[in-house]
């Protein structure tokens, strides 16, 4: 019987491999995208298809960990400055979404024949947009760091929280019970759950990494890594709150950490690995015969919901003054219902306020929305409004192998590459402007498309090959961030940097690169030269004054890293005030109006 059972386990994960293996390449060769064929495949293997699944629900419950890691990816990519910065998102923009989607989900519920504690029940778990369905479409589309990425983020985050509050008011919603008592201890409980988090992820968890590093046993560290995700979901999910806040937070913890590109790649396998079961999970889920029985109802259900939740996103986008096609783009990515309505709604049925039936159907019409984003996002393509660049005769950074990776080609990667080229460098450039892509081609250069924020591109373009990287984007985060994987990732490859002013320089030596130039710098010093030769200075002494200028500067940025770096906001003063004669003594009669000693000189470059 064991050896049966055994047999039997084996069948089933073969099953859900090989469902895996064929499904998604097809839907992402029909452009349909991953998510689409992790359904449809799980449709297949479940209880209604094939059978060889009687329980979705047990598999949903393991996967969900996919969505856990996830979440622990995006928290490594967010440190506490950058989530600072990103409050008013997610406290303005994403409480703004709940409320407004919140109370016409409600209305239409009512509309729909709901009574007002179902329909507010059913609006809200619906409100809760599918952090899977959407992070994984914002990641195969390379969209998390960019601005509107973010702020989608920044939503989802907030929706997380929600779950908390929500469960609270189910509470309080169900019929002859009182739930003050619980709701204080439940506040208190999850006040607890969140200190203890904090506490370990700010003086336990580096050390802990440190300790495990000098063991040189790479398995340790992926157990390790694994461990803190899970063990911080589970400290979340004891306290009533989302395992996948406690692992983002964890994420953010360890943002700083020297450790976070090791954990980033260890988690990876097994996140997408689990992401991709949860979609298998929710496809078996889907229950045909309710679906049959029930169908004019769930119908319904899905088109007024998903229509009045995507009307709600675009109007409360547009108040925050989101361009059209960002607003649209965003209805359409954030109508469906997600994974927390299921917990919701199994809250609301355990209270008495659903019965079986009407969990059962909120429940389809939630599966039936998940299936139908990636489609929605798919006609967006159609749309006169479509934000995106066609990406027709546009090569991806593939298997490059190029001495010298340039990252960004705009005005100084451009001229950076013609120095490289006209010495017979064999050089890879990548960049994520279409338009400036195909203008590049115009002129002979080849450009690859490649976004060098990521681990997976950079390797991709053959940072691992190259003898040197030129990070020369236009970006102080982005350069900050390539710096940062190259460093950890690449570290016998030269870092040659565009640095965005001197404090930028300063965090950038810091950081450890070998070169770094000040964007502004040197053209400055060349307009200077010719500003001098223009009012008569011979050319030679012109030369001498700017060679005296950049060895000073030089020698006082020496002083600043030996001292501790340069004071935000500091100015640094050059000229008489620094020594007792003129910077410049010119052999003709200049005019008091141009006299180079009549004006107060400053450098902030």
């Amino acid at each position: 019987m064991a050896a049966e059972a055994d047999a039997g386990n084996l069948t089933q994960a073969v099953a859900l491999l090989g469902a895996m293996v064929v499904a998604v390449p097809i839907f992402k060769r029909l452009g349909l995208g991953s998510v689409l064929g992790y359904l449809v495949a799980g449709l297949a293997l479940g209880p209604f298809g094939t059978g060889l699944f009687s329980d979705p629900q047990s598999i949903i419950h393991i996967a969900e960990l996919g969505v856990v890691m996830l979440l622990f990816v995006i928290g490594l990519e967010m440190e506490p400055a950058r989530l600072w910065a990103l409050r008013h998102d997610i406290f303005g923009l994403g409480l703004a979404q709940v409320v407004a989607c919140g109370a016409l989900l409600t209305g239409v519920g009512v509309l729909i024949g709901f009574s007002p504690a179902v329909a507010f029940v059913a609006g809200m778990g619906f409100v809760l947009t599918s952090t899977a369905v959407v992070l994984k479409v914002l990641n195969e589309r390379s969209e998390n760091a960019a601005p509107a990425g973010r702020r989608i983020i920044s939503i989802l985050l907030l929706e997380d929280l929600a779950i908390v509050p929500l469960l609270v008011i189910v509470a309080l919603l169900a019929p002859g019970q009182s739930a003050t008592g619980s709701y204080v201890q439940s506040l208190g409980v999850a006040a607890l759950a969140l200190a203890a988090l904090l506490i370990a992820g700010r003086w336990l968890l580096n050390p802990l990494f440190h300790l495990l590093a000098a063991v040189r046993a790479r398995e340790v560290m992926t157990a390790a890594a694994l461990f803190v995700v899970l063990g911080a979901a589970t400290l979340m999910q004891l306290g009533g709150l989302s395992m996948a806040m406690g692992a983002f937070l964890a994420g953010v913890l360890l943002s700083q950490s020297s450790f976070r590109h090791q954990l980033e790649a260890d988690i990876e396998p097994f996140r997408n690995l689990l992401l991709g079961l949860f979609f298998l999970g929710v496809g078996m889920a889907l229950d045909l015969p309710l679906i049959a029985r029930n169908w004019q109802l769930i119908l319904a259900c899905v088109l007024s919901y998903m229509a009045i939740k995507a009307l709600g996103i675009y109007i409360v986008a547009r108040l925050f003054r989101a361009p059209h096609g960002e607003s649209v783009y965003r209805a359409a990515l954030m109508a469906q219902g997600g994974e927390f309505a299921f917990v919701l709604y199994a809250a609301a049925t355990s209270a008495g306020i659903l019965d079986a039936s009407t969990n059962a159907v909120l429940t389809a019409a939630v599966i039936i929305s998940m299936a139908l984003t990636p489609l929605l996002i798919l006609g967006l393509r159609w749309l006169p409004a479509q934000p995106e660049h066609s990406m027709d005769g546009i090569e991806l950074a593939e298997g490059l192998t190029g001495a010298v990776l340039i990252v960004g080609f705009g005005r100084v990667g451009q001229v950076m590459s013609q120095l490289l080229l006209a010495r017979g460098v064999d050089v890879s450039i990548i960049d994520t402007n279409v338009d400036m892509i195909r203008s590049a081609e115009e002129f002979g250069f080849k450009v690859y498309y490649g976004d060098g924020t990521r681990l997976d591109v950079l390797r991709s373009s053959g940072a691992d090959k190259a003898r040197a990287i030129a990070v020369c984007v236009n970006d102080r985060a982005a350069v900050d961030r390539i710096v940062e994987l190259c460093k950890a990732e690449f570290p016998n490859a030269s870092l040659v940097v565009r640095s965005f002013d001197r404090q930028h320089a300063h965090d950038l030596i810091e950081k450890g690169v070998d070169l770094q130039v000040r964007e502004t710098f040197e053209s400055a010093m060349a307009l200077g030269e010719l500003a001098l030769k223009e009012l008569g200075v011979p050319a030679d002494e012109a030369a001498d004054i700017a060679a005296d200028i950049r060895r000073r500067d030089a020698e006082r940025f020496e002083l600043e890293i030996a001292g501790g770096g340069l004071k935000a906001g500091a100015t640094l003063l050059i000229g008489n005030k620094m020594r007792q004669t003129p910077l410049v003594q010119p052999k003709r009669t200049v005019s008091p109006a141009v006299r180079p000693d009549s004006q107060s000189q400053t450098v902030q470059s």
